[in-house]
C-alpha cells in the first residue's frame, strides 16, 4: 500500500482517469473535491471508495500532494485559496498551459510545484505523461510524484518549454487516433461484421502497430514501407493521403493545440 496522502481538486474526466490509476497502484489515502457538484462527488465516492469533500481547504495541511485537475481558467482562484492554507505540500497541476512558472508566480515564495501532462490512458495505466518540476521540489517530493505517475503509465521529465511543445502529441493526439479509428470501424461495419467485431479488429490493428513502433528498431517511415508495397493497395491509399495533404493537416492540428494552450 502507498501511504502518501493525496488531495485531488476536480472530479472530471482527467481526475477520474488519475483516480483509476491511483487505485490500481494501491494508493489508499485519496480525497477528492470539486467546485460544489455533489452529484459528481457522490458518483466518484461510490465508484472508487475514496473520501470526498466540498471543503478541500480543511484538508490541505494534512496532505503530501495536491493535484489540481480542473480547467485552466479555474486555477487563479484555487491557487489564491491554496496560498492561504498550504504549508509545504507539493502542488501539481494537470491543466494544459498552466506551467511551473505560472504557479510559482501565484503561490507563496518557496512553493514546490510541478506541471504534469498525462492523457486519458491513465485510466488503463497506459498514459505517457510529461512533467516538469519547479526549483523548490525536493528529491523526496519528486519521488512521490514519480511513484504516482508510475501508477498511471510511463513518464518523462522535461523542462516546461518541452512540455508545452509536446503536449499536443502526447495529450491531444489520442483523440486524433480515435477519430481515425472511428472511421475504420465504420469501414469494417460496411463489410457486414458486427460493431463488436469491427471494434476488435481496429483496436488490435492499432495495438499491434503501436507494438511494432515501440519494439522495432525501424522508424515509422520504414514501417510504412514494409506495409506499402510499390504499386500495391496500401500505396494507392497513401496517395489519397498525399492528395488531401495529410501531413500538412496533422502539422496544422498540432499548431492549433499549442496555440490554444498558450491562450
Amino acid at each position: 500500500m502507498s501511504g502518501e496522502k493525496i488531495l485531488i481538486i476536480g472530479a472530471g474526466r482527467m481526475a477520474t482517469a488519475i483516480i483509476v490509476g491511483l487505485k490500481k497502484a494501491d494508493f489508499k489515502n485519496v480525497i477528492v473535491s470539486n467546485n460544489g457538484n455533489t452529484t459528481r462527488l457522490e458518483a466518484i465516492e461510490n465508484r472508487f471508495k475514496v473520501k470526498t469533500t466540498l471543503n478541500w481547504q480543511d484538508y490541505v495541511a494534512d496532505q503530501d500532494l495536491i493535484i489540481l485537475a480542473m480547467p485552466p481558467e479555474a486555477h487563479d482562484q484555487v491557487l489564491k485559496d491554496l496560498s492561504a492554507v498550504m504549508t509545504n505540500q507539493l502542488i501539481v497541476t494537470v491543466a494544459a498551459g498552466i506551467d511551473v512558472t505560472y504557479m510559482q508566480e501565484r503561490l507563496p515564495e518557496g512553493a514546490a510545484v510541478a506541471w504534469v501532462m498525462p492523457n486519458t490512458a491513465a485510466a488503463k495505466g497506459e498514459s505517457i505523461t510529461l512533467f516538469a518540476s519547479g526549483k523548490h521540489v525536493t528529491d523526496e517530493q519528486e519521488y512521490y510524484l514519480e511513484k504516482i505517475l508510475f501508477g498511471i503509465g510511463q513518464f518523462k521529465k522535461l523542462n516546461e518549454d518541452q512540455v508545452h511543445a509536446l503536449t499536443p502529441i502526447t495529450g491531444s493526439a489520442p483523440a486524433f487516433i480515435y477519430r481515425l479509428a472511428d472511421n475504420l470501424v465504420q469501414g469494417a461495419l460496411n463489410a457486414g461484421v458486427s460493431e463488436v467485431v469491427a471494434k476488435q479488429l481496429v483496436a488490435q490493428m492499432i495495438k499491434g502497430s503501436a507494438e511494432m513502433l515501440t519494439s522495432d528498431l525501424k522508424c515509422a517511415k520504414d514501417l510504412i514501407d514494409e506495409v506499402a508495397s510499390p504499386g500495391g493497395v496500401t500505396a494507392a491509399a497513401l496517395s489519397v493521403f498525399d492528395q488531401y495533404q495529410f501531413d500538412e493537416m496533422v502539422e496544422s492540428a498540432l499548431k492549433a493545440c499549442y496555440k490554444r494552450a498558450e491562450q
